[in-house]
């Protein structure tokens, strides 16, 4: 384990770096549209468009990161979840994955840290609450149900047009509008989170860990999920071999030597086909 921390601590922090800019970037837009001290609060009166206009930054936040030269060494995971999700797909190795999930909870944390120093009272207000991810309308059960479908979905969505040449390039600008959508129309339910280290990050800062385990358990529950049954139809139609299946954000590997597919064992001794590099 300690091996892999002197061998690729680079790569775990561009995760922190990268989880961590997201989350200045949700406090910054959340900022600008809902802090009424600022001229951009009165320009748009309707909440759900104010909820489009953040969730499109954030969405090209992501977009951002995904396509950087950073992000395509990571594999811009950016989420313990997708981290937990890639390691059930043999596509990243145990040791490499605490790391990874590590460095997401603390860059995230940062992000929230970073920003708070600049503007504590908003982020402080009781309406914003460092942008914490709560129940909100119809309860729990509603909020746990959303943010395991959202997560399902978004998995699914990256696994499918990975594996289409002609789609596998633009699964990052997918990833973002599928972002936007969320925090635009589902925001007012769960908070959107999909993300156990961004709701630590604000629930931390806030010391306000209401329903916590709904956005620790129902991410990972849905993506894994979604990989699963990915992966299961994927052997059924490529002759049993999944060492061709490919789950980069950005289309491209860059590259990363870290993420790439592992296993399973008995599948790299006895199968011809070569695993990604």
């Amino acid at each position: 384990m300690w091996r892999s921390l002197q061998k690729n601590w680079q790569t775990y922090l561009i995760e922190a770096g990268a989880l961590g800019t997201f989350m200045i970037s949700a406090s910054f837009f959340s900022d600008l549209w809902l802090n009424q001290s600022l001229p951009f609060s009165g320009l748009i009166s309707y909440p759900i468009l104010k909820r489009f206009m953040i969730g499109l930054a954030i969405g090209s936040t992501a977009v951002l990161i995904i396509y950087s030269k950073w992000g395509k060494k990571s594999g811009a995971h950016l989420n313990p979840a997708a981290t937990l999700t890639h390691l059930q797909l043999h596509r990243i190795h145990p040791y490499d994955a605490f790391w990874y999930i590590l460095a997401q909870f603390t860059g995230g944390a940062l992000g929230i840290f970073i920003f708070s120093c600049l503007d504590y009272n908003f982020m402080s207000s009781p309406d914003i609450q460092f942008i914490a991810t709560m129940p909100k309308k119809n309860g729990i059960v509603v909020a746990f149900l959303l943010e395991f479908l959202m997560s399902f979905v978004l998995f699914l969505t990256v696994l499918i047009l990975n594996n289409r040449q002609r789609f596998a390039p633009y699964t990052g600008f997918f990833v973002g509008a599928i972002i936007t959508l969320y925090i635009t129309f589902e925001a007012p339910y769960s908070g959107m989170s999909m993300n156990p280290a961004r709701t630590f990050a604000s629930a931390l800062a806030a010391n306000n860990w209401t329903a916590w385990y709904i956005y620790f358990t129902a991410p990972v529950l849905g993506m894994n999920l979604a990989g699963y049954l990915y992966r299961k139809w994927y052997r059924r139609t490529h002759n049993n071999n999944c060492l061709t299946m490919n789950c980069h954000q950005s289309g491209q590997q860059g590259n990363n030597k870290i993420y790439e597919v592992l296993g399973p064992k008995w599948m790299l001794e006895n199968n011809q086909v070569e695993p990604s590099k």
